[in-house]
């Protein structure tokens, strides 16, 4: 890769980050230890939709200099009760801005109780002012320093995760095996979303956009330069996040399975008892990594998506407070912490499509995207990502309400 390109990449890493968050901790754990190698197929799916995804959010941003959420905004408002239809919008992206600082909050809260023993609440309040002072320090650094920096926290992670494959290798036949698509019951179908709501994230469509656009706005290279870097950019990153990903869930196949793990705290513990204390020791520090990288990233794109569809004027800290804070209330409370992530992944998948379906019709619309529009051969792929999230969705009401 010529030392040109290299400068130019960035905003996929910093996407990237959403892919490793504590909630993607807790849905492969869960799916590796209760059904083993059967779910291999549905993350490394979720994988290629992410690649596909992200690339259209950086496409729309680059091309058109305009967030994905602005221009949603935007269409919104032309239409006949805009208002209401903006209301709407703006209240599902709320929520899942609000369920993916949860998974980030509560999983880094985790971390630090595993690591040093501090209360759950404790935990939380620390990851969330970290995160906003982090983000704000990374961001007075200009757009390059903050994509360097969560690239080593990236590294870090990916370093923490993958090492536990050392400890305790995956048998290869039962891999092969698991990448043949089936469902076993209904708790299968339930994790299966979740998976896919903590691999293709939707407050990271949203970001990318907005990545892409703040990174290249000064750029002197063509457009058409740009979208082939970001093409590089985004198989790179998400390459890493979703090997990280899918090492999360053969581990826990390997070593887990058949072990009562129904939290993380009971997954550290086992991992403590039948691996090493050492792996269990790494397993936490990845897991610190990833919460407070992941909040960073997340709070950052809460906050855009908080500027675009509810109101530019409320300040950068309001806005970062009206995500985090329903995320410190929920151990308040003391709900189960490993419950709230993985249902916070739900949340998630059900929120995949409200950020897909505006992207995909946006990026195929020549009066928008000119020439560099969706081709019909991708914009089909498109759909059909749209069509399988959908589907899972339905099919998750359905198998709920039966059972």
């Amino acid at each position: 890769m010529k030392r040109r390109a290299v400068t130019l990449l960035g905003p996929a890493f910093v996407a990237a980050m959403a892919y490793v968050d504590p909630g993607n901790v807790a849905a492969n754990l869960t799916a590796g230890a209760t059904f083993g190698y059967l779910l291999v197929w549905a993350l490394v799916l979720a994988c290629l939709m992410a690649m596909l995804v992200q690339y259209l959010s950086a496409k729309l941003g680059v091309v058109t200099g305009e967030t994905l959420s602005g221009l949603v905004r935007q269409r919104l408002a032309g239409r006949r009760g805009g208002r209401w239809w903006r209301a709407l919008y703006a209240t599902q992206a709320v929520a899942v801005a609000i369920a993916t600082d949860l998974a980030e909050v509560v999983g880094g809260a985790l971390a630090l109780n595993l690591l040093f023993g501090l209360p759950l609440p404790a935990g939380a309040l620390i990851v969330g002012v970290v995160s906003i002072l982090l983000l704000q320090w990374m961001r007075s650094r200009g757009e390059a320093f903050f994509e360097a920096l969560l690239v080593g926290v990236l590294g870090i992670i990916a370093i923490g995760f993958l090492s536990s494959l050392l400890w305790l290798p995956p048998d290869p036949a039962q891999v092969l095996g698991g990448m043949v698509p089936r469902f076993d019951g209904a708790q299968s179908v339930s994790l299966a979303a979740a998976m896919l709501g903590a691999t293709v994230m939707p407050h990271a469509v949203y970001l990318h956009s907005e990545l892409a656009r703040e990174r290249h706005a000064r750029s002197t290279e063509t457009v058409r330069r740009l979208l082939h870097v970001q093409r590089l950019d985004v198989v790179i990153a998400l390459t890493v996040a979703g090997v990280v990903n899918v090492s999360m869930l053969l581990f826990a196949a390997a070593a887990l399975r058949g072990a009562t793990v129904d939290s993380i705290e009971a997954g550290y513990t086992e991992i403590a008892t039948l691996v090493s204390p050492v792996a269990a020791t790494v397993f936490a520090v990845g897991l610190l990594f990833s919460g407070v990288g992941s909040a960073i990233v997340g709070t950052d794109a809460g906050a855009g998506m908080v500027r675009d569809l509810v109101s530019p004027k409320l300040t950068p800290t309001v806005r970062r407070l009206i995500t985090l804070v329903p995320a410190v209330g929920v151990l308040l409370i003391g709900l189960p912490p490993t419950e709230a992530l993985v249902q916070s992944q739900l949340v998630l998948s059900f929120g995949i499509a409200f950020a897909v379906v505006p992207l995909v019709v946006l990026t195929s619309r020549r009066s928008l995207m000119g020439e560099h529009r969706n081709p019909p051969a991708l914009t089909a792929v498109a759909w059909a990502v749209v069509a399988a999230v959908v589907a899972l969705n339905i099919a998750v009401v359905v198998t709920a309400a039966a059972g």
